[in-house]
């Protein structure tokens, strides 16, 4: 135990302790350094004389997590696995069954197949509940099962799942999986490309070049960029994929921290690929960080219009720290800066209100950029679109619908109970609505609004003030209201919850590459690109 500990925490503590002494941390040694000693106390003490057996790395692990969650979610501890994970993450290569796959309590979901990689060509499907890897039983398995399914390129894993009820085996062989970050360009007409840009790893700006000289070369005059769903990335892959638009030494973005040396603004370093092309730039409340840099800079350079949702809102920006025993840290250093000096953070985690939760900067709270032509511009959470397409924005309900799985669940049903071999004219016909609200009364699902809660507080002090009597009434009605709301709010959303059915669904049969497809004949935010980039005297004046 003791050369455990002193293997586990005393060197570490020392070097620790090493680096403070001779850093710009120095001013606040004697406190650190007495938290530390405080800590290893208590830690050696746990370890040593708690009266069941104890696992110090567990300890250790829970005791990291615990303080970081102080923090902001962003800054994070990783294991050795971790830092793989992370690795392959930002390279775009990953060795496994070629599968998106959520974790849960006690089993592995299927969310997408990769189109011709071995999950696929094993059969799997979306909606498949793994429950078995080899001889290990998800719900039995501590750590994220999905790493059960990861290996060497060629090895064999054996899989037991259950679909629709039925118990099923299979064996996969492994292999490599180039994650691509374009995964799809096109004409949607004769002089418009469309460019997905799914995710900003190390070959972000090397294939969207790649596929903007594709279609210029059959005959596109107008882009349309589709930054939807994309969670961010590399910075400077940010900066490349912005200096495509724009020209050599435009500023892009600012980064700003406490520590001098993480002060930096980063340029555009190379010619454009074209300075002059009609560019349309689609967001949504999924686009985050490096896709925000990208909108926001060419936002604010007018040179392009951008449509869709408010973004994310995550202006923070994290960079990964070494520590011992090949583990590593991702830790929030900086906050970034649009070219206006707009910063588009949507969440203050060091302000956070009553309950611990953090605060989101009221609308009236905003603050005025200029644009490079003088259009006013916000900051208080994410990039506001040029162009907001209404329908698309999740509302609390559309939200809770999705993070319940509902619609995921009901796309699986509905994929083994239809046949679907139209894919641009594929439409969800009203019957097949009809039979999804049936399917979220039968879930239990039971929605509450923010209002509810505050309902059900603000009567509760009543009580305690012995008020209640004074407002039952009102109390009443106000509840009478919000089931109303709620009985109708699914038909309110219908246009938002059909689109999102039509997208899982044509995912089933068609994959993500069929998606990509159907949007460019019925996509609402491309038909509202393409309605903007067709009128050019629209387009000017929305970046006048």
């Amino acid at each position: 135990m003791k050369k455990l500990l002193r293997k586990k925490i005393i060197f570490p503590v020392l070097a620790v302790l090493i680096f403070f002494g001779t850093s710009a941390f120095k001013n606040d040694f004697f406190e650190i350094a007495k938290q530390i000693e405080i800590f290893t106390t208590l830690f050696k003490e746990i370890n040593m004389n708690y009266v069941d057996d104890t696992n110090p790395g567990d300890l250790m692990d829970t005791a990291i997590k615990s303080m970081l969650e102080d923090l902001d979610p962003y800054t994070q501890f990783y294991n050795e696995q971790d830092v793989e994970a992370s690795r392959i993450n930002n390279a775009g290569d990953y060795t496994g069954i070629g599968a998106k796959v959520l974790t849960l309590k006690d089993k592995l979901v299927i969310v997408e197949p990769y189109k011709n990689y071995a999950a696929d060509k094993a059969g799997l499907k979306a909606g498949d509940e793994i429950i078995k890897v080899d001889k290990v039983t998800v719900a039995d398995f501590k750590d994220d099962a999905a790493n059960l399914l990861q290996g060497a390129a060629g090895t064999e894993v054996f899989v037991t799942y259950m679909r629709q009820g039925k118990t099923n085996t299979v064996n996969i062989i492994r292999e490599s999986l180039d994650i691509k970050a374009v995964p799809h360009y096109a004409m949607v007409d004769e002089k418009t490309g469309y460019v997905v840009l799914r995710k900003f790893n190390n070959k972000a700006s090397s294939e969207t070049i790649s596929a903007i000289k594709a279609l210029k070369n059959q005959g596109a005059t107008q882009l349309i960029l589709d930054l939807r769903g994309n969670p961010g990335g590399l910075l400077n892959e940010a900066v490349n994929v912005t200096n495509i638009f724009v020209p050599k030494d435009q500023l892009v973005v600012t980064t700003k921290s406490k520590v001098k040396k993480y002060n930096k603004t980063y340029y555009t370093q190379r010619e454009a690929i074209d300075t002059e092309i009609p560019l349309v730039v689609l967001i949504d409340g999924n686009s985050a960080s490096a896709s925000e840099i990208v909108s926001g800079a060419l936002q604010d350079m007018d040179r392009a219009v951008v449509v869709g949702t408010r973004s994310f809102g995550k202006g923070l920006v994290q960079r990964p720290k070494p520590l011992t025993y090949g583990t590593q840290m991702k830790i929030t250093i900086s906050r970034y800066y649009t070219p206006s000096g707009r910063c588009i953070q949507a969440l203050d985690y060091w302000n956070r209100d009553e309950n611990g939760k953090a605060t989101r900067t009221q609308q009236e709270n905003y603050k005025a950029f200029k644009t490079k032509n003088g259009r006013n511009v916000f900051d208080g959470g994410g990039v506001e679109p040029d162009v907001e397409v209404e329908f698309a924005k999740q509302t609390p309900i559309t939200k809770a619908i999705s993070n319940e799985n509902l619609v995921f669940n009901f796309a699986t049903s509905y994929y083994y109970d239809h046949k679907v071999d139209d894919l641009k004219g594929f439409k969800l016909s009203d019957s097949d609505f009809k039979k999804f609200k049936n399917y979220i009364k039968t879930s239990g699902f039971n929605f509450e609004t923010k209002t509810e809660k505050a309902l059900s507080n603000a009567l509760k002090v009543a009580k305690e003030e012995h008020l209640e009597t004074v407002i039952n009434s009102e109390y009443n009605d106000l509840t009478e209201v919000l089931k109303t709301y709620k009985t109708n709010a699914i038909d309110e959303n219908k246009t938002q919850l059909k689109s999102l059915l039509t997208d899982e669904i044509i995912k089933r049969y068609f994959y993500s590459e069929g998606l990509y497809t159907y949007y460019t004949a019925n996509n609402a935010e491309i038909k509202k690109a393409l309605t903007i980039l067709k009128n050019p005297a629209q387009y000017a004046s929305i970046l006048r």
